[in-house]
């Protein structure tokens, strides 16, 4: 009998607890990526692979690209590359050098490395990346690897000396892959900084090795992206709370087995009231829609006057430095302090208010949903 009572109290007691907190959806605006065109123009060298040592085949580089972002991680461009490349043939303790033109259409797939792993931010200011893809490359004006075979002829006594030696227009496949590292000098400008690794048959070089040529280019240029790169949107985030303003309390009922008759003893657990004030990119004041928090949180300590309001401020790492996030998580905690004390007069001491800026954790994966101050009245 007194076991089927116990049981009857712990239905009741989650009976009460599923009827004075549920969870709830709450909507919060975010930006997320816009996709969007834009264009680039580098400067820079390349470094063709062969004999010599480091400098002794590097040419002046440029290109020109176009391309489009799909989302916040992935793109695709069409570069076009040019200028010059170089090759040298040792014999008998002598260099001999020439250099050709070309020009290189290339199709490639870019990747945000930083986005794909910290997620979206467009006031972040270096973004990592990297791009693969294939293309052509059209080599003329290779009238010095003509003389600079005829002198090894001469040299040598072997004719011909560059047993892959062409002359007038040469197309060739291209592979090539790279990294790039962006500094975002406002949303729709950024100064780049890029490295490229190219593949080719062999022979572009005029010499016969039986494996693959490559060239490397080193560039630096700028990007400039058209229209919003951005948009806004609004994404949906769980929040338990109290089916109304107040404190809920759930009584558990605990029989104690004495000489005397059963005594029931009735403890008294409190549910905290929990509301999240969220706060947009670099700013600290309450907006309109997210004043009626506040309000409740004000509501649930007058219902209750010996319960206090932690407030823990956050700003998301992956904006600004660390000193600037500590000091905005403080704002924040603060701004929600200040408008709980001269707004709806309750009593500092009953405030408890920290700043945790990016040094502990992000209370959310999401970095928009991060800058926020998360108040808990208990």
């Amino acid at each position: 009998m007194k076991f089927n009572k116990l049981v009857a109290s712990l239905l009741l007691g989650m009976g009460c607890l599923y009827a004075n907190a549920q969870t709830t959806y709450e909507d919060v605006e975010v930006e997320e990526l816009n996709p969007h065109w834009y264009i680039q123009a580098q400067v820079g060298f390349q470094e063709t692979l062969g004999e010599g040592s480091f400098g002794k085949l590097m040419s002046p580089n440029a290109q020109l690209g176009v391309g489009y972002r799909f989302n916040s991680v992935l793109g695709a461009r069409l570069i076009l590359n040019s200028w010059q490349s170089k090759a040298l043939q040792k014999f008998d303790n002598t260099n001999y050098k020439w250099k050709w033109n070309y020009i290189a259409p290339t199709v490639d797939v870019t990747v945000n490395l930083t986005n794909a792993f910290c997620g979206f931010n467009p006031d972040r200011v270096v973004n990592v990346g990297l791009f693969a893809g294939i293309g052509a490359n059209i080599g003329y004006k290779n009238d010095q690897a003509q003389d600079a075979n005829k002198a090894l002829v001469a040299a040598s006594g072997v004719d011909p000396s560059l047993l892959a030696l062409w002359d007038g227009t040469k197309a060739r496949f291209l592979g090539q892959f790279g990294a790039n590292l962006d500094f975002n000098v406002t949303r729709n400008f950024a100064i780049g900084l890029e490295l490229q690794a190219n593949v080719l048959p062999d022979g572009y070089n005029s010499k016969l090795a039986h494996n693959a040529d490559w060239y490397f280019n080193c560039l630096v240029g700028i990007k400039y992206a058209f229209g919003n790169t951005t948009r806004k949107a609004t994404k949906k985030v769980p929040v338990v709370v109290p089916t109304n303003a107040t404190v809920e309390y759930v009584e558990k009922v605990v029989e104690k087995i004495v000489e005397v008759p059963v005594e029931k003893i009735v403890e008294v657990v409190r549910e905290p009231f929990r509301r999240d004030i969220f706060f947009t990119i670099g700013k600290y004041n309450i907006r309109p829609d997210e004043m009626k928090k506040v309000e409740e949180i004000a509501q649930a300590l007058k219902n209750n006057p010996n319960d206090k309001c932690e407030i823990v401020g956050y700003a998301d790492k992956g904006t600004g430095t660390l000193a600037i996030n500590l000091r905005l998580s403080d704002q924040r905690a603060q701004v929600v302090a200040e408008t709980l004390i001269n707004k709806y007069g309750i009593a500092p001491e009953r405030i408890i208010k920290k700043s945790m800026g990016e040094q502990e954790y992000q209370p959310y994966n999401e970095p928009a949903l991060c800058r926020v101050a998360m108040c808990v009245v208990h």
